[in-house]
């Protein structure tokens, strides 16, 4: 696997970034890009007419009725998401584990965030009766939960929710009085899309959920922030300016200067209308990646450690509770030690699952499957048109690296 983080410092140890593709910039957004460069503006606070309109459509078509007026652009997901946490008020509850970024912004906000147990199922999405019991808990300690935050295809447990789970979440959020944040960035990164049924919570609560997606998912490179937040559908004239939590989320997004830089905003606005170009090269980025992340699974499961089998994304959340003897014969014990362990060994970053919200002791790890991509553009690009990537023998050769590191482990 490639080095992405000099020697014991960088991303891993200030904050994981979301996995990346690993993939060069498409021509036909780089030409968009290098056509703006002369716009020296950036775009109006919540995004230029052309960006909205085109984030309505790319809603609309996964059959979200959605219009200009409904949506607000910002320069990448967590400033996004800081607008909105400030514009609802009150605590949030989170899935345990959650995607690292989500619980730093209530943080800086000074908002209490507690943590609900999933599913066994999936990740992302809290177990009802757990949400249940945590908001009442909640209440009776004097705090105002407001706010659930979830992610129907999760970073980082790679998992899709079912619907049925899905929607009894979400009836016990809307009864309990809560809005929903829905994370959606990882949606269009299903690695089996004709096996995987996978519903928004905007379907089923449409009058209480706000839909957030991230353009680095699976849209753009994750160097051009822009994210996009979809609310729920409003009249066109909102008399109410100071009840209106999307008008609130301007307010925030002015205020922060948080505007999507302009020469980026042709190049989203295209990714957004979704040509063939980048629908193509998402559905290949999915499969290449799903196949990686189901042979890293095997090798996990080989090893003696246990994971869910990865649905979406670019990576795989593995527990290695079951080596925990031989770890602890290596200094190891919780999953700080457990990532400086893993990062050292495979030379990539290797991040805990306390950085999820997961237990220190519960020796949890998230590993991303760009770094097995291949060393070289020529390598990556070969395994984003492979038919089974993971037999190519770049590939081949770092996954077995991968499981001989983890079957070390078991020793």
């Amino acid at each position: 696997m490639r080095q992405t983080a000099p020697e014991s410092r960088g991303p891993v140890r200030y904050g994981p970034p979301a996995p990346e593709p690993g993939l060069p910039v498409l021509p036909g957004l780089a030409a968009l890009l290098a056509a703006a460069v002369d716009r020296t503006a950036p775009e109006p606070p919540g995004g230029g007419p052309v960006l909205r309109e085109a984030a309505a459509g790319y809603w609309w078509r996964r059959g979200l009725r959605t219009h200009a007026r409904d949506v607000v652009a910002a320069p990448g997901a967590p400033p996004l998401l800081l607008a909105l946490i400030a514009a609802h008020g009150g605590d949030l509850l989170l899935p345990r584990p959650c995607p690292a970024w989500w619980t730093p912004q209530a943080r800086l906000l000074g908002r209490p965030a507690y943590h609900v147990p999933t599913p066994a199922e999936c990740g992302g999405v809290p177990d009802p009766y757990a949400l249940l019991e945590t908001v009442r808990r909640v209440r009776a300690e004097g705090g105002d939960p407001r706010l659930l935050l979830l992610s129907v295809a999760d970073d980082p447990t790679a998992t899709v929710a079912p619907p049925e789970i899905l929607r009894e979440a979400c009836e016990a959020a809307v009864a309990e009085g809560l809005h929903i944040i829905s994370d959606e960035t990882w949606r269009d990164t299903v690695h089996r899309p004709q096996d995987t049924v996978l519903l928004s919570p905007a379907e089923m609560c449409p009058d209480d959920v706000t839909v957030l997606t991230d353009l680095a998912g699976a849209l753009a490179p994750a160097a051009w922030p822009c994210a996009v937040a979809r609310f729920p559908p409003a009249a066109a004239s909102r008399a109410d300016r100071y009840g209106d939590p999307r008008a609130r989320t301007l307010d925030i997004l002015t205020a922060l200067g948080a505007l999507v830089p302009g020469p980026f905003a042709p190049a989203a606005a295209h990714a957004l209308d979704e040509p063939e170009d980048v629908t193509v090269r998402a559905r290949l980025t999915a499969h290449a990646h799903g196949g990686i992340a189901a042979a890293a699974h095997r090798a996990v499961l080989a090893a003696g450690a246990l994971a869910r089998p990865p649905q979406a994304g670019r990576h795989l959340y593995a527990d290695l509770g079951p080596l925990r003897a031989g770890l602890a014969a290596r200094g190891v014990t919780d999953s700080l030690e457990l990532e400086n362990h893993l990062t050292a060994r495979l030379g990539t970053p290797v991040p805990g699952g306390h950085r999820f919200g997961d237990e220190l002791g519960a020796l949890r790890v998230r590993f991303d499957t760009a770094g097995f991509l291949g060393p070289t553009e020529a390598d990556r690009m070969a395994t984003l048109t492979a038919a089974r990537p993971a037999e190519l023998p770049h590939v081949a050769a770092a996954l077995t690296a991968f499981g001989a590191a983890l079957e070390e482990l078991a020793a």
